[in-house]
């Protein structure tokens, strides 16, 4: 007599590709609030803007985030580090590789990568110093002009990005989000080394200390719209400029 009995079907877990990690969950944070920070800073720059009393402590919330990569560059993750990426002896093999449309992947910021984040770190203080002292039209103008420039880097970081993952099949948004990226794009990579034990505790005093320096400066820093209200009622000449950033 055949044996009518059913077998039971195979159950097999799903398979997930395996990963590597890359990205601290620190610098990732810092990546998107500085993304956040710079959007209402833009969007609070026109004086008839319902976030206008946003702009200027935007400004001094970008200075604090500049100040933690800063120190994080030291103190971070193995490829949050500054002499993990800044190597300028290979821009020109990086430059090449683009040029053949065949650009090696990188399990960090690649050479022109570690290039960009100088620049746009360079420009967001450049915009932060002369928001601070701005005392009329010149410094006015210019500290527009460094906002100008912050938006042309932007724009290249983010084609730069999508035109990386796209030739190299390694997507960096996902990679900034998750902190990981593909180990068999990347074979023989590794994690990457954590953060310094002391890393947060000495990044977080210098946050401390950066914001305490900013209230020496400017009383009301942290405070929306309160410089408006220092300006009305006479005595606001000095927090008037000061954080002023687009």
């Amino acid at each position: 007599m055949p044996d009518l009995s059913i077998s039971p079907l195979p159950i097999t877990a799903p398979t997930t590709a395996a990963t590597v990690r890359v990205w601290d969950v620190p610098v990732r944070v810092f990546h998107w609030v500085l993304v956040v920070t710079i959007l209402l800073a833009f969007l609070s720059s026109e004086e008839g803007s319902a976030l206008a009393p946003w702009h200027i402590p935007a400004g001094w919330i970008a200075a604090l985030l500049i100040t933690f990569r800063l120190v994080w560059g030291f103190v971070g993750g193995e490829h949050a580090r500054f002499a993990d990426f800044l190597k300028p002896g290979e821009i020109a093999h990086h430059v090449g590789g683009l040029l053949s449309g065949k650009p090696e992947r990188t399990i960090g910021h690649n050479a022109l990568g570690g290039v960009a984040i100088i620049a746009l770190l360079g420009t967001v203080g450049g915009i932060i110093y002369t928001g601070a002292t701005m005392q009329g039209e010149a410094e006015g103008g210019l500290h527009e002009t460094w906002a100008n420039v912050l938006i042309g880097l932007i724009a290249l970081h983010v084609i730069a990005v999508i035109a990386m993952s796209l030739l190299t099949k390694d997507n960096l948004i996902c990679a900034f989000i998750t902190g990981r990226k593909r180990a068999d794009l990347h074979p023989g990579v590794s994690d990457a080394r954590s953060p310094t034990p002391l890393g947060l505790p000495i990044a977080t005093v210098a946050i401390g200390a950066a914001a305490y320096g900013i209230t020496l400066v400017d009383p009301v820093a942290f405070s929306p719209g309160a410089h408006a209200e220092v300006g009305e009622n006479g005595g606001g000449e000095a927090g008037e400029g000061a954080g002023d950033n687009d």
